[in-house]
């Protein structure tokens, strides 16, 4: 009798002791699913911006990176990408001459981070397909189009700069940041472009024939001046000799050899005065 009452008093404290430990674990347990299935702490993570929604009316501002507690089946956190995005892609377009081309395109954008629950208020999740490239496109089409097809080639860093500036004051209102925009390539019909290798071609050949032109004209136009010069100094020296006899002489006595002649008829005089040269020489 006295171990019975022993192995009672055994067995209650194993029972209270294990009421001891139940308590705890099953508070822990319903913690646990209380967490799971309510799941009352949300994360936002790097490059996120939290946007709380609470029966249907969103935050009126953003949440930073971290934990944050919201209300089981009353509020939800959305996330929003704030990261550097990138696009690349194409469009068709028509140039001003009616030429159609297909421009590729890479631009760099992100989501304003200080207005992520506007943007989910306003537009929503998917705002890239709703407002981004909606504007994108219509801007390329309406700066391509103030240029004819062979010039927008030619001018395609000037077309760039300029759809970049609309870009960014368009959807800068829009909550979006544009930092990079460049057209990649430019492609038109097969058939438009051997036309306009074609055309250059043809261009090319012409300044060739009309440098050849001004080159041919420079030189007749030195030769005519040479002439001219020439027949001036001939006039010149022409009205020299007439006007003064002395300098035929001279002249003549410049391209004589020294040299006299072995005959001479009759009275017939040398033409240079041997005399007078001489004596113009003593003196």
């Amino acid at each position: 009798m006295v171990k019975d009452r022993y192995y009672n008093k055994k067995d209650e404290g194993f029972n209270m002791e294990a009421k001891n430990y139940a308590l705890p674990t099953v508070i822990v347990v319903l913690i646990l699913l209380f967490i799971l299935f309510c799941n009352p702490i949300a994360m936002v993570g790097v490059g996120e911006r939290g946007v709380k929604v609470t029966l249907g009316k969103v935050s009126p501002q953003s949440f930073d990176e971290g934990i944050h507690l919201v209300t089981p089946f009353i509020s939800t956190i959305k996330k929003m990408n704030v990261q550097t995005q990138k696009i690349a892609t194409t469009t068709q377009v028509y140039t001003k001459d009616i030429q159609q081309a297909k421009i590729a395109y890479v631009i760099n954008y992100n989501l304003q981070p200080e207005n992520a629950h506007k943007m989910y208020r306003e537009v929503g999740m998917y705002y890239e397909d709703r407002i981004l490239l909606p504007v994108i496109e219509g801007t390329i089409k309406d700066v391509t189009g103030k240029w004819n097809a062979q010039d927008l080639v030619a001018n395609r860093e000037k077309a760039t700069n300029e759809i970049l500036t609309k870009l960014h004051d368009h959807l800068q209102d829009n909550y979006i940041n544009v930092t990079d925009f460049q057209i990649t390539n430019i492609n038109y019909s097969d058939v438009f472009e051997k036309a306009i290798e074609n055309k250059v071609t043809a261009e090319q050949e012409a300044l060739k024939a009309k440098n050849k032109t001004v080159q041919i004209q420079e030189e007749a136009k030195q030769k005519l001046i040479s002439a001219e010069a020439e027949a001036k100094s001939m006039s010149i020296r022409a009205n020299a000799l007439t006007q003064n006899k002395a300098l035929v002489e001279y002249e003549a006595v410049q391209k004589w050899d020294g040299v006299l002649p072995n005959y001479m008829m009759g009275n017939t005089m040398p033409f240079i005065n041997l005399g007078t040269m001489q004596s113009k020489s003593k003196k």
